[in-house]
């Protein structure tokens, strides 16, 4: 389940080396003003669909994708939040 997740953040630190003409992921990873305008937009989308029970699951996917790509862009690496959740288990 979660190896989609893993191709996801591969592909997005590959692609800090592509085009920002050819990339939009690239675009977004040296763009931080777009990037963070980017997680606030989709937030907002993902809370609205979820108060209209109507395409939560592309907006979720929405989220996840630029929350990691804001990440990677601000050399936060999901490794390391990870083991920051892991710490905070009961």
């Amino acid at each position: 389940m979660f190896e989609n997740l893993e191709e996801l953040i591969k592909t997005i630190r590959e692609r800090k080396n592509s085009s920002p003409d050819k990339s939009y992921t690239n675009k977004l990873l040296n763009d931080k003003n777009l990037s963070v305008s980017k997680v606030r937009e989709e937030i907002s989308e993902l809370i609205n669909s979820v108060e209209q029970n109507s395409n939560k699951i592309h907006e979720a996917a929405d989220v996840i994708y630029h929350l990691m790509v804001y990440l990677e862009a601000n050399n936060i690496k999901i490794e390391n939040v990870m083991d920051e959740l892991k710490k905070r288990q009961k």
